[in-house]
């Protein structure tokens, strides 16, 4: 709140309240929204004979006032942990003979999964990765498909493997998944890793989940405090809202889960500093819900009707954008803030675990 709404304020006042009254009032810097209406009241609480509705005050406040919340860039962050990535790269490679390894395994011909995997495996190249393709039709068995996978679980020059979801119904997700060894674990998702990341003064995981792991650096690389602060994820899923809560967590803020059974979700959403919602409802999120001075990280990535683009469709949050930037410090955009992260935690998690196999140790997720 003081940090969107400091100022210096110049008041003019249209009612029998003479300027003399209020002169005091709101000239000092340092003055908040808040601070400003608590000290009106008291003077028209000391006026009984005056009609409120008559009372109509102009804050004409300082340019720094009017800001819009600071735009948190998921592309040029992510291009920064590329660049990070490629060095770290070259420098294994000239010290240890080691160029990190990531195979993706395709099944199917979904448009969205095969833009997904195209996307991956031009960052892996443009960081210099070692890359290995595994492209099944549709009707692959699921035994084909846990072949595939101890194949590259025996290939010393594949570090992390990706199985690309959904799978076809007749295969079980859960078992080809809990069949990558969890040191190519390279989703994080493993019941290991998962548990290391849970446990507080244990080991390590050696792999995070790569949406949440962005969110947390998209954080940390734009300064943004979360010791001491509220947070609340909205959204309990395994892919995004239970792993961040817990990474929040191991950052001492105060962490509140909601969901879709969670009574007065805006008043939770109100109290939270830091804001992550994940919750998969297109602009869910109005701004009102906004605490004044919050920073939102929006994960959803939804579409909305927009009859006069090419497409007839918009991307689009969890958060109503344009209603909360107004309100917010520090805000993510859809399409453009977390999704470029995702890919980026995904190379970074390669490259750690290319690090493990040559017991060098993981590199961390920045802390303030």
């Amino acid at each position: 709140d003081a940090k969107m709404h400091r100022h210096s304020v110049r008041l003019a006042v249209a009612s029998s309240l003479g300027a003399g009254v209020v002169a005091g009032l709101l000239s000092t810097p340092g003055q908040t929204r808040s601070d400003f209406t608590t000290a009106l009241w008291s003077v028209a609480r000391g006026f009984p004979s005056l009609p409120l509705p008559r009372l109509t005050v102009t804050v004409m406040a300082d340019e720094a006032h009017a800001q819009e919340a600071h735009i948190i860039d998921g592309k040029a962050i992510a291009k920064q942990i590329r660049l990070e990535i490629k060095q770290h790269v070259v420098d294994l490679q000239r010290e240890h003979a080691l160029t990190p390894g990531l195979a993706v395994v395709l099944v199917g011909n979904r448009t969205d999964s095969s833009t997904y995997v195209r996307m991956k495996k031009t960052a892996a190249a443009e960081v210099g990765f070692y890359s290995v393709d595994k492209q099944f039709d549709e009707t692959v068995t699921e035994e084909e498909l846990l072949s595939c996978v101890r194949q590259l679980n025996a290939d010393p020059k594949i570090h992390g493997i990706l199985v690309q979801l959904p799978l076809p119904r007749h295969i079980d997700e859960a078992r080809v998944l809990e069949s990558i060894k969890v040191e190519k674990d390279v989703d994080g998702f493993s019941a290991e890793n998962v548990g290391n990341m849970c446990l507080r003064g244990g080991k390590p995981p050696l792999a995070l989940p790569c949406t949440p792991a962005g969110c947390i650096e998209l954080l940390q690389r734009s300064n943004v405090k979360v010791s001491g602060k509220e947070a609340v994820v909205i959204g309990r899923s395994n892919i995004v809202g239970m792993p961040v809560a817990q990474l929040l967590q191991s950052m001492d803020a105060t962490v509140t889960v909601c969901h879709s059974r969670t009574a007065n979700l805006a008043e939770h959403v109100r109290r939270a500093d830091v804001v992550i919602a994940a919750i998969g409802r297109a602009e869910m999120v109005p701004g009102n819900w906004i605490k004044p001075g919050a920073v939102v990280i929006d994960v959803g990535v939804n579409s909305k009707p927009a009859p006069n683009t090419k497409r007839g469709y918009a991307l689009c949050g969890d958060v109503k954008y344009d209603e909360a930037k107004q309100v917010a410090s520090a805000i993510t955009p859809v399409p453009g803030g977390v999704g470029p992260m995702t890919i980026a935690m995904l190379l970074k998690n390669t490259l750690n675990l290319a690090r493990h196999s040559i017991d060098l140790p993981r590199i961390p997720l920045r802390r303030s």
